[in-house]
């Protein structure tokens, strides 16, 4: 450790050039009793470290904290500047803020400003050297001896979140410190290096914070980018680890940028890199850039800040969980925590300086970059119109909610007939845009984000991208909806149509209730109706009563049923409807006008929904926490986690539905474990396979078929003798041909089946696999099917597509006395597809009963 200690004095001599950063670099040492890469800091002790350095260095460091994680951790910001730049440190946010035109005031924003910079630190928590960085990075910026610091705060603002992810860090952190010796062993098969499920990672729900930027469905995510949104940052930086074989990464990013990145920003991506291999240079440190690390994805930590007008960045260090204290690399060299924290703080240093050097350029490309979004906007398309239909409230309320996190800014238009670009149409074609109509328009200062969320298709520079390739949100959120090549005039005053309310009937007269069966919120609606013991019907067909038409799916809570709650269903009904956003009709009679009366066999009684998923090593972390978050925190309904190991343990005669995610081994291989499933579903379960489940189902024999890829023509073989010849160098882009990684397709619904109740007689589904199944014949229904010509947007191998059509990709097979649910694609994907999640309701709650 004392070589390690020896090589960090070293290189921060050659930042700062001054001897007293010796003495500097020992104030975290003094305080936690122990030098930065000997042990791994918890959390707590972090903090207190930068309250420690707050409270003696006033003038240059303000803590600030702005939120909680879901384990009760803090979650703070540090300020560091110099002293004048402190004193008026409101100034400078309001100032920020008027040069990226967000500011209420109109007072003119003044380019010499200092430039913001932010750093955020252990976004994954078993990434942890960086939140080790982020001490020694405090460590340099409060030495009040620096003149060279001194120089850089003077120009600029340093922002520092030690730790985005407490949670997943203190989850890695006490492991290690469980398992590892007196002495750190560097042997990579050691037990230390090899983190047990779910792993540090994620956050208390499993989620990964690094792709939850732009949708903020993270307690953690909605805090911090409160914080951002306030602050704006000229340059940000996403601290990371890789394997630990890997040697370090930073910018320049890899193709593809998306086409809204402006030259500058590419440009001093690049200038911000070369100062950074100008010091791993002198050091002969390995590193690599323009590779793997694309900038593209929208809810990164390098391309949201990017999309805001900022210099985004991702820095990779070699290490993760399996790094521990040390490991020994296939060079045979050591790596320890002492070198990955010293190459992260020789980043985030290096990048202070290039951006103190340059803060009047910076800041006058940002105020330009802002100017752009107002005054033209980013893209072709001028205004996003979405339909503000009534019976697609709950998913425009929650397409709402999203932009008003993001700051996107939003009205509502006047009637007029327009020429656009239809989403669901897939074309151009006249457009008649009625009163209320949402509009988007691309002339704000969001405007980049608001093209790289609603485009229709991006453009793809290399089919060889990092993650997934669409997310357009009218498809994610299910919204008909237009991009216009002229300006749809907006009134910012929102306009709600007006509500007809019946007259008032009493409890004692009401003969029933009817809940529209329209999205999340009418299932969390029928989730609290049940958890309180009240009978809840549905109807499988639609239906006219009291003169009011009702779709399939619609819930029915009748007087009869209930009598037990007699005087007070109406003030629980007004409950319900107050906590839920639902709409309730009281009705006179159970008698149709059209359709079936609620005595019918077509109005099914919603019996008991005990909920199970499957958890734990062999299950998917990422999956299963989408599940138990979408439960837990957005329905409020109970849920069973249940690890596979604990199976045979389950009280099965007390479990309705059991919910297997995507998942890593056999769980339908395993002969003990599938007959016991399948024996359950027999007697009357319910299991919902999501993902690669099913393909597990599919081998364990259970009746569904993948479909076999068509034999190719013998002539067409003749024809083509060189086809299977591969070029070495081409291997990554040949490999992409077989590849998918998340486009949209549009899926063909049957809609009179319960799976799909809610839905148009489409879906648009995020496809992430290959996966594509035979027709059931008479043995099953075929729910969700893939036609040709169904793909939408985003990125499907040349090879791949032609076998993406002519199957089921949502079914449903009776087995017994009980149900199978295929859902091929994950409705729940980072908890930001909105328009899936009805339909796991559907399957949880009405398919079978």
């Amino acid at each position: 450790m004392l070589k390690d200690m020896r090589k960090l004095l070293i290189v921060a001599s050659l930042l700062l050039n001054v001897s007293s950063q010796a003495q500097t670099i020992g104030a975290s040492e003094k305080f936690l009793g122990y030098k930065i890469g000997e042990k791994f800091t918890p959390h707590y002790r972090i903090l207190d470290y930068f309250r420690q350095m707050a409270a003696t260095h006033p003038d240059r460091i303000k803590l600030e904290q702005y939120g909680v994680t879901y384990e009760g951790r803090p979650l703070m910001l540090a300020f560091i500047s110099s002293p004048e730049n402190m004193a008026k440190l409101e100034q400078i946010r309001l100032n920020n803020l008027r040069l990226a035109q967000l500011s209420d005031d109109k007072a003119a924003p003044s380019e010499k400003a200092p430039a913001i910079v932010w750093l955020s630190y252990n976004v994954h928590g078993n990434e942890p050297s960086s939140s080790e960085a982020a001490m020694l990075t405090l460590d340099a910026l409060a030495d009040k001896t620096n003149t060279q610091t001194a120089n850089w705060l003077s120009n600029t603002v340093v922002v520092i979140d030690p730790c985005v992810n407490p949670d997943g860090r203190d989850r890695y952190v006490n492991w290690y410190n469980s398992v590892a010796g007196a002495k750190p062993n560097p042997d990579p098969t050691s037990r230390e290096h090899s983190e047990p499920w779910p792993g540090g990672r994620s956050n208390h729900y499993n989620f990964d914070l690094n792709r939850d930027w732009a949708w903020q469905t993270q307690v953690e995510s909605q805090q911090r980018l409160k914080m951002y949104n306030k602050w704006m940052p000229h340059v940000h930086v996403d601290f990371h680890e890789q394997g630990f074989n890997a040697p370090y990464y930073f910018a320049p990013a890899a193709e593809p940028f998306h086409e809204v990145i402006t030259p500058w920003q590419r440009a001093f991506q690049t200038e911000i890199g070369k100062n950074n291999a100008a010091y791993f240079d002198k050091n002969g440190w390995l590193y690599f850039t323009r590779e793997q690390f694309d900038l593209f994805y929208p809810s990164y930590g390098d391309t949201y800040p990017t999309y805001n007008g900022a210099i985004g960045m991702t820095y990779e260090q070699g290490g993760h969980s399996r790094g521990g204290l040390a490991v020994v690399t296939k060079d045979g060299d050591t790596l320890t925590l002492a070198d990955r924290a010293l190459h992260h703080f020789t980043t985030g240093m290096s990048t202070i300086e290039v951006t103190a050097r340059n803060a009047e350029k910076v800041t006058a490309e940002f105020k330009k970059y802002f100017q752009q979004a107002t005054s033209a906007g980013y893209g072709n398309y001028k205004s996003y119109v979405v339909k503000n239909r009534p019976a697609d409230k709950a998913r425009i309320d929650a397409l709402k909610a999203l932009l008003n996190k993001n700051d996107i800014r939003f009205g509502t238009a006047k009637s007029g007939n327009y020429s656009g670009y239809s989403f669901f149409g897939g074309k151009d074609e006249k457009v008649a845009i009625a009163e209320g109509d949402i509009v988007i328009p691309s002339k704000q200062p969001r405007s980049a984000m608001v093209r790289v969320l609603f485009e229709p298709r991006a453009f793809l520079s290399d089919s060889v991208t990092y993650d997934i390739t669409a997310w357009a949100l009218p498809y994610a959120y299910g919204l008909e909806s237009f991009a216009t090549k002229e300006e749809v005039p907006v009134q910012y005053n929102m306009f709600t149509p007006p509500v007809v309310v019946k007259e008032e009937i009493s409890a004692e007269d009401a003969y029933a209730y009817a809940i529209p069966w329209t999205g999340t919120n009418s299932a969390k609606a029928l989730g609290s109706l049940l958890q309180q013991g009240i009978k809840v019907r549905y109807a499988q067909e639609p239906f006219r009563v009291d003169g009011e038409d009702f779709e399939r799916g619609t819930l029915i809570v009748t007087r009869a049923a209930n009598r037990q709650f007699s005087g007070k269903m109406e003030a629980l009904m007004n409950k319900l409807k107050k906590e839920n956003e639902v709409h309730i009709e009281r009705l006179n009679t159970g008698f149709a006008e059209k359709g079936f009366d609620f005595g019918s066999d077509k109005v099914r009684l919603i019996g008991r929904t005990n909920v199970a998923v499957v958890t734990g090593d062999r299950v998917s972390s990422l999956g299963a926490g989408e599940v138990w978050h979408f439960f837990e925190q957005e329905l409020g309904y109970p849920v069973n986690m249940v690890n596979y190991d604990d199976l045979g343990q389950l009280n099965w005669n007390e479990t309705d539905v059991l919910i297997v995610p995507a998942n890593y081994s056999g769980i339908f291989s395993e002969k003990n474990s599938a007959e016991k499933i399948r024996e359950w579903v027999s007697n009357g379960g319910r299991l919902i396979a999501i993902e690669n489940s099913v393909a597990q189902i599919a081998r364990a024999e259970w009746g569904l078929k993948p479909k076999k890829e068509e034999e190719k023509d013998k002539e067409d073989d003749k024809k083509n003798p060189y086809e299977s010849l591969r070029t070495y160098a081409n291997r990554e882009r040949d490999d992409v041909q077989t590849n998918i990684p998340g486009a949209i397709y549009k899926i063909d619904l049957d809609n009179t089946h319960p799976l799909a109740f809610g839905y148009p007689n489409y879906y648009y589904a995020l496809k992430m696999n290959a996966q594509v199944y035979e027709y059931f014949s008479d043995n099953g229904w075929n729910v969700g099917v893939l036609k040709k010509d169904n793909y939408v947007t985003g990125f499907a191998g040349n090879k791949l597509k032609p076998f993406l059509s002519d199957g089921m990709v949502l079914g449903v097979q009776p087995m017994g006395l009980g149900q199978v649910v295929y859902l091929t694609e994950n409705p729940l994907f980072r908890s930001f597809w909105e328009n899936g999640k009805l339909m796991l309701c559907n399957a949880v709650f009405l398919v079978g009963q």
